[in-house]
């Protein structure tokens, strides 16, 4: 039976990480996102993982950001990542989604991700105009979205920087 957990930094972030590089390979430090996450520390008490008989799966990981010259605080989901032999059961949903959940009920306004959005668009992702949500570095705008959590995400624009 999977279990979907909130992030124990002890005892799991070593398995993220192996996750993370038998996922995205070495390239994704590449990433613009990842100017981002590394001026900053995730929430572990908004992260969420996927155990299956103790051993991560599945994992979503947010970071707290800012957005704009209003300097609007909001949350930026992602990496989301599934183990290979766990895919296709929308796993990488269900990790975000409990990670929505408990950022909604820590009281953060608003979500950022960046992905696919004929996937993220299931839980509730909208894509923003291009040019509303500037990430430092290349970043493709068709795959930069929002979402309200305790507060409204359609006024979040301008730069982001790392909260």
């Amino acid at each position: 039976m999977i279990e979907i957990v909130a992030e124990n930094p002890g005892q799991h972030a070593e398995a993220i990480e192996t996750l993370f590089d038998r996922t995205f390979g070495p390239g994704h430090f590449a990433k613009t996102a990842e100017r981002l996450r590394e001026y900053s520390a995730s929430v572990p008490e908004v992260n969420r993982v996927a155990l299956l008989e103790g051993q991560v799966i599945a994992v979503c990981r947010v970071w707290p950001l800012v957005v704009g010259e209003a300097r609007t605080q909001a949350l930026f989901y992602g990496p989301v990542a599934v183990a290979p032999d766990h895919r296709g059961d929308s796993l990488g949903l269900k990790v975000t989604e409990a990670a929505l959940e408990a950022g909604q009920a820590a009281g953060w306004p608003a979500a950022v991700l960046i992905g696919a959005p004929d996937y993220f668009g299931r839980i509730g992702f909208t894509v923003t105009p291009k040019g509303q949500i500037v990430f430092p570095g290349p970043q493709d705008q068709s795959r930069v979205m929002v979402r309200d959590l305790a507060g409204d995400a359609s006024g979040l624009a301008g730069l982001v920087i790392a909260g």
